[in-house]
């Protein structure tokens, strides 16, 4: 009786672990379009805090589908690496551009990196504009 209660307290703490899933590029739809996710270099994901997966074939779609939301609900925005395609980042610490050399899925034309100085470098090659998490969400939502 004692391994069974052991047992049972293992399955509910295990089957409650919040976190990322991988993104099933091909299958997976967009939860905000509906389009199928296929680019890992712009794909994005939002994680609730009670464990609910949301996938997104571009930023700009996760920044539409949360502009009705509350982030604090959220335990996890991530982003593609637009350099380590298919890799999934921290979109708050993330690093954005938006040029028009490099298309995204959705016409927004927004990368992301995961550091400055690589966010930098793409910017004197493709040009375009640099944000941060918050700048990316206030220039989408206008």
């Amino acid at each position: 009786m004692k391994y069974l209660v052991l047992l049972i307290g293992i399955l509910i703490l295990t089957s409650c672990t919040v976190k990322p899933k991988a993104i099933n590029y091909g299958e997976d739809q967009c939860h905000f379009c509906k389009m199928g996710v296929v680019d890992k270099q712009h794909a994005a994901q939002a994680v609730t805090k009670k464990g609910k997966v949301f996938m997104f074939d571009a930023i700009e779609c996760m920044v539409g589908y949360l502009n009705d939301k509350k982030e604090e609900d959220y335990a996890f925005l991530l982003v593609n690496d637009y350099q380590n395609p298919g890799e999934l980042i921290d979109a708050e610490s993330s690093f954005f551009i938006q040029s028009k050399a490099i298309p995204s899925p959705m016409g927004a034309f927004l990368s992301a990196l995961n550091n400055k100085n690589a966010v930098n470098t793409l910017q004197t090659e493709k040009g375009g504009e640099v944000y941060d998490w918050k700048g990316v969400k206030q220039v989408l939502r206008k």
